[in-house]
């Protein structure tokens, strides 16, 4: 007869509950044995968002209980970090989920915390379990999970919590959402592809101009399938989402509206008219869907931007009113004219946030990102488990 030390039965127990519950904790925050889809972006305002909720939306579809996270919030009101992140609000709209903000979107990603995480008070490790116990609980359940990334990818790096970090984090299958205008946009994708390694599925190039999408679709794709990068999608330049209407953004803006002539028009771009008036009319000629912002009292630049055939609006800053030459030469060239108290400055940060943000904060704009979709990527493979 062989005696069992008893120490011995006792470590290898401990050693078994131990296993045992660390594959219960991975099955926990895997949510089951298909992996979170994580949509990553290049940089801010590439349509993330909708894609994001999109295939959330399509995967429902096919009968699976869907659930959504958004890790960091960067979506900010003020440097102490209220939050104005829409995203995940609008995802528990239309995915029908009953979930805590605080779950959905547990580090508010702001100034603040930024500085305070510099001077170590932010401890790395305390934030990944913050993150992977939300996701836990918002998997619970669920058949299927979406995360979708910051701004762009790399943002978190201070608190080590960057997308890549938050892949490995929960096991993630990442999309990595890009835009494409230039051949040396490529050299993006492959410096994000190398930070998420095997755990980048693919890319969807998003918003592309007609100018660009023949050569994506002749030239790059083949070449970064070549260098390993599966590309899953191109999808166009699609005008409803590139940009608001004037009637949007004078609403948002809350502007008085002096000429309301072609307030349906898009506005995807602003200008300021800060130069003279020669200058100014070259600058304008070159733009296309812009909107001209400059002071209420600058009549010659407000001529030099109602010939340009590009600009779709303008936007006078001070709460200046022009003289009833310009609205009368406004009004025959169709061109809206809006009217707001804050000076320039202000205004240029507070439009370029409605376009940048605006266009994909409702339902029609996951509708449509949902028929794109459909039509340009191959929605199959990236919904693979």
């Amino acid at each position: 007869m062989t005696d069992t030390h008893p120490d011995t039965d006792t470590a290898e127990t401990n050693a078994t509950d131990d296993r045992t519950r660390i594959e219960t904790d991975a099955t926990a925050t895997d949510g089951g044995e298909t992996s979170p889809i994580l949509v990553a972006s290049l940089e801010e305002s590439t349509g993330k968002t909708a894609i994001t909720l999109a295939l959330a939306e399509l995967t429902r579809d096919d009968g699976d209980d869907v659930g959504y996270m958004k890790p960091k919030g960067t979506r900010l009101e003020s440097n102490v970090g209220k939050t104005l992140d829409e995203d995940p609000l609008l995802a528990r709209e239309l995915l029908d989920i009953e979930a805590e903000l605080h779950d959905l979107e547990p580090v508010v990603y702001s100034p603040t915390f930024i500085e305070q995480a510099i001077r170590g008070r932010e401890d790395p490790a305390e934030l990944r379990e913050r993150v992977t116990e939300a996701y836990g609980t918002l998997a619970s359940d669920r058949d299927r999970m979406f995360v979708e990334g910051g701004g762009r990818y790399d943002v978190g790096a201070v608190v080590e919590l960057t997308d890549p970090d938050v892949a490995a984090a929960l096991e993630a299958r990442v999309i990595l959402v890009a835009p494409f205008a230039i051949p040396a946009d490529v050299d993006d994708v492959l410096v994000a592809a190398d930070a998420f390694g095997d755990r980048l599925a693919g890319v969807v190039f998003n918003d592309v101009p007609d100018a660009a999408y023949d050569q994506l679709e002749t030239d790059v794709v083949p070449f970064l399938e070549g260098r390993g990068v599966d590309v899953y999608g191109v999808i166009p330049r699609e005008r409803t989402l590139s940009g608001v209407t004037v009637a949007q953004l004078a609403a948002e803006l809350g502007a008085s509206l002096l000429v309301e002539e072609g307030t349906d028009a898009y506005v995807e771009r602003f200008s300021v008219g800060a130069m003279g008036a020669d200058s100014a009319l070259r600058h304008f000629r070159r733009t296309k869907d812009a909107a001209v912002i400059t002071g209420g009292d600058r009549a010659e630049i407000h001529t030099a931007a109602l010939e340009a055939p590009g600009v779709r609006c303008l936007i006078l800053t001070g709460g200046h009113r022009p003289s009833g030459a310009i609205l009368g030469q406004a009004a025959d060239a169709g061109v809206p004219i809006l009217s707001v108290r804050t000076d320039t400055y202000a205004t240029v940060e507070r439009a370029e946030d409605v376009v940048r943000s605006g266009r994909t904060r409702d339902e029609e704009t996951v509708d449509r990102m949902r028929e794109l979709l459909s039509d340009h990527a191959d929605v199959e493979s990236i919904l693979e488990p």
